[in-house]
Parts: structure tokens; sequence; C-alpha cells
């Protein structure tokens, strides 16, 4: 599973969502929109966070801890 995070530089959330994933032990990769703005226009992110997961959005904007695990299957 290839998850990547794509963020803003200075969204705020981003840090929470990075060690929720941490915690389930789910690794992934961050991707500033600053960075690469193809991001932004291939998925249509219009805010941040966002989750990505082989290359589709499951989440944009934070989910909560319970839908992380929810999708991730953990209890």
């Amino acid at each position: 599973m290839d998850v990547k995070i794509v963020a803003t530089r200075d969204c705020s959330h981003s840090q929470g969502l990075q060690h929720e994933l941490r915690d389930m032990g789910i690794t992934f990769e961050v991707l500033l929109v600053e960075e690469h703005p193809d991001m932004v226009v291939t998925h249509g992110i219009r805010h941040s966070p966002n989750i990505l997961v082989n290359d589709e959005i499951v989440f944009r904007g934070m989910p909560t801890p319970l839908e992380l695990r929810q999708f991730f299957k953990q209890d």
C-alpha cells in the first residue's frame, strides 16, 4: 500500500496526522504542495491535508483517529 500525505508547508494538521499514522504503523511519504504543484492539478486538491492511497485520494481534510483506524482496518 502506497500512502502519501499531501499538505501545505504550514498545514496545522499535518504533524498530527503523521503522528497518528506512525502510531498505527503505517508507512507514508509526505509531499508538500509547494514542491509538487502537479498533485494539486491531478487530484483537484483545495484543502490540506489529503491522504492518497495507491494514488487515489481517500481523505480530504483531517480525518478523525477513528476514521483512520476504520480505513486502515485497525481497532
